[in-house]
């Protein structure tokens, strides 16, 4: 990175030399020639010499401004541009159209990498700063504050982070989704004008979009160019790729504002979320590998500081519901830790009033009632059996049918302020001063913007900390924050930060306290709420064949450590659907593994097998939760192909999984991409075993997966391996490990202290 002055000459202004970030194969260019910062590439690296970038100009065509349009790192019209403005806002109507301009560009604070810019318009009273870095794997963050300069409020609609698309992207890629059906792939041809995504939810969605995509034709997991983003924030935002009418193309992203929402006053301050993007030449798996060296590189990671693995998990809503009584709790608890349970969450239902899914949020108390010597016995009994105990609560609602809604009605938020007494208004009633929004799951949303809800929130949260050897909390957030609102305006983005601080004060206070993002299943998926929990639940699905879709594209940003998959019961609690044990359990092998199923009723061969599929997963979690994710391009629809390699190239694990019929008798020979192609790899079936009558549909297997066999890295990825018949929503998993270190097991990852050693099926 080069930010020294230019030398000047007569009638010229000083101006910086270009802004020039590169890291690990990731570039971004700025140019400051014209005064304004100039956006004029993001990509592959361009090496460490540039060309006199004043001789490289774009032309003027005919019917267009006399100078060239410049593409600022904030797009404006005042430059030309005709494209999404990067900023919208006015002060009374007046001051709509910004002319910003370079007053300063430093090094960041961040070191080597990041670099501060600073524009001015001062004729609308306004100052941007931005903030750029490129982390050590190649992830770009960017983002954004507007200060009001003037004598007046100033009112900002819209603040955009956008970056360059090369103009060899031809394609689009987002998720979309819904309750139960999260992180769903979508495709569109990318043509001249703007492809919008909004979430209007007061939440990240079901429908979000994590990734937003655009690349190179037909672009795979291995294969093709990608520029994607990501916008870590957890209230309304949207997502774009927008190509203007001189063929440029730029992909950006913004919180979605509500009117007047942000009205600054003098001095205020109006920050962006961070943006965060990735390039890549090699397809969306190296996207992935940007992200996961970002999050792993975080001192706060979950197993970074501590050396904790992650723990393998039992959630108790399959089992019981709101059934909460103690002898089955203390039954699931002694199987459970028989089986290697490490860590049991009771669910909802344990509070005040909450004998159903319509009363009793808000009322953060032990129910005296179920509980009548508290949660202790519970505790102390999964204590005892060496696990850790985790608690459902769900901090940021509250039902009407409450203590706390009928002493506080002011609390709850809407389009209108209510009474604090509760006259004037009946709930629901249209028109009526204090109108409630439309109930949602029997729930409204507690106004945590009102210091009083906030502080009574964090208070029972603490003492439940204080009172209680808790040491997780399933943090749950079930309906979409419609009409939104604080003292009669909106709202979603004081109560989104509020939500933060809520967090991070509690993290603060009870440091060893891990914290589970759950919202209806994957409506809460951001890296916003990920800085400050540990993981997220990626569906209230269950279903194995929906959570292939689910966790691959969920797992497209978001490491496999920090997203919680659990083995349901036989029949889907959701969908209904009937799977084998093993493939539930291969299925949430790539994540944080769990249990969701009333243990209490596995017969002996069910409890055998699943007491092997734990272990297998404490074998190999230091390799699943440290490695290279790699999903192969796989041409038969009905096969997919997925697993995690080492960092050295020492070992990997991967699954093949059928998720349909296939059009051909034989699905031929899979390759296993991402090996060390020097290095000769011993691969083992190991989970099902190979006679298992279920999982394949064949009259003789290949020969190897009964025996195993070696192989090069460069055979393994470019011919493969002839695979078993698996019958649809089945799969197999392959260990595979560099033949000189074969013999001596799988090297436990630097968070693995399981010390497990291989089960073996076969």
């Amino acid at each position: 990175m080069d930010l020294a002055k230019e030398p000047a000459t007569a009638g010229t202004a000083v101006r910086p030399a270009p802004l020039y970030l590169r890291r690990a194969g990731t570039a971004l260019l700025i140019d400051f020639n014209t005064g304004e910062p100039a956006l004029l590439h993001f990509g592959a690296d361009l090496g460490p010499d540039l060309p006199d970038l004043a001789q490289l100009r774009d032309p003027v065509p005919h019917s267009a401004l006399d100078t060239p349009v410049i593409l600022g790192l904030i797009p404006q019209a005042s430059s030309g541009w005709r494209g999404r403005p990067g900023l919208r806002g006015h002060r009374n109507g007046g001051s709509f159209s910004p002319r910003l301009r370079l007053a300063a560009a430093e090094a960041g604070p961040d070191g080597p990498g990041s670099a501060v810019i600073t524009q001015t318009d001062p004729d609308a009273g306004i100052t941007v700063r931005t903030e750029l870095r490129i982390n050590d794997g190649g992830l770009l963050q960017l983002r954004h504050s507007l200060v009001n300069d003037g004598p007046d409020t100033y009112v900002v609609e819209e603040l955009a982070a956008v970056l360059p698309v090369g103009r060899a992207a031809t394609e689009i890629l987002d998720l979309t989704g819904r309750w139960c059906r999260e992180s769903h792939p979508q495709r569109l041809p990318l043509h001249q004008g703007t492809w919008v995504r909004s979430g209007r939810h007061g939440r990240t969605g079901h429908d979000a979009s994590l990734l937003l995509a655009a690349g190179t034709a037909g672009f795979g997991y291995r294969h093709g160019q990608v520029w994607a983003v990501h916008l870590g924030w957890s209230g309304n935002h949207e997502s774009f790729v927008d190509t203007a009418g001189d063929g440029r193309t730029v992909i950006g992203a913004a919180e979605l504002l509500g009117s007047a929402e942000i009205t600054l006053a003098p001095e205020e301050r109006y920050e962006t979320p961070w943006l965060f993007a990735a390039y890549s030449d090699a397809g969306l798996d190296s996207i992935t590998e940007a992200f996961y060296s970002w999050f792993r590189s975080r001192p706060h990671h979950p197993g970074t500081a501590s050396g904790k693995p992650r723990p393998v998990v039992l959630n108790v809503w399959e089992a019981v519901y709101f059934d909460h009584r103690l002898p089955a709790l203390l039954d699931l608890a002694e199987t459970a830790a028989g089986l290697g349970v490490e860590r049991y969450v009771l669910d909802d239902g344990w509070f005040r009033g909450r004998r159903n899914d319509t009363a009793g949020l808000g009322d953060w108390y032990v129910d005296e009632q179920v509980w009548p010597d508290g949660l202790t016995p519970l505790i102390d009994a999964v204590s005892g059996h060496g696990m850790e105990f985790g608690l459902w609560v769900e901090p940021e609602m509250v039902n009407e049918d409450s203590d706390l809604a009928r002493a506080h009605p002011d609390w709850i938020s809407g389009p209108a302020p209510r009474p604090a007494d509760g006259t004037g208004s009946s709930p629901g009633s249209p028109g009526s001063p204090g109108r409630l929004p439309e109930r949602w799951r029997h729930q409204q949303v507690l106004d945590l913007v009102n210091p009083d809800a906030w502080q009574y929130i964090f208070d029972r949260l603490d003492a439940l900390l204080r009172e209680n050897r808790i040491s997780y909390l399933k943090w749950d957030q079930n309906r979409d924050l419609t009409e939104m609102g604080h003292a009669g305006r909106p709202s979603v983005h004081a109560q989104t930060h509020a939500v933060y601080r809520l967090l991070d004060e509690l993290r603060r206070a009870h440091p060893g306290v891990e914290i589970e993002s759950c919202s209806s299943g994957g409506a809460r998926v951001d890296l916003g709420i990920l800085e400050r929990t540990d993981r997220v639940w990626g569906s209230d699905c269950n279903d194995a064949l929906e959570r292939q879709t689910i966790q691959r594209w969920t797992g497209m940003v978001v490491p496999p450590e920090l997203v919680g998959s659990h083995i349901g019961p036989t029949t889907s609690h959701t969908t209904g659907r009937t799977h084998d044990l093993s493939f539930r359990a291969i299925t949430a092998m790539f994540g944080h593994f769990g249990l969701e199923w009333d243990l209490r009723q596995l017969n002996p061969a069910e409890r055998e097998e699943l007491g092997r599929a734990i272990s297998l997963f404490k074998e190999y979690r230091g390799l699943l939760h440290s490695g290279t994710m790699v999903r192969a391009d796989e041409p038969d629809p009905a096969l997919r192909l997925h697993g995690v390699v080492a960092q050295d190239g020492s070992e990997a694990l991967y699954a093949l999984v059928s998720v349909a019929t296939s059009f051909a008798e034989i699905p031929g020979r899979v390759c296993l991409p991402a090996l060390d192609p020097e290095a000769r790899y011993r691969v083992e079936a190991i989970y099902p075993a190979p006679d298992d009558r279920h999982a394949y549909i064949q009259t003789v297997p290949p020969a190897w997966l009964s025996t195993g066999v070696e192989a090069s890295g460069a055979y393994l990825a470019a011919a493969g391996l002839p695979m078993p018949v698996l019958n649809p929503e089945h799969g197999l998993l392959l260990a595979v490990r560099r033949a000189d270190h074969a013999a001596a097991g799988p090297a436990a990852g630097p968070d693995d202290s399981s010390g497990s050693r291989p089960v073996r099926n076969s």
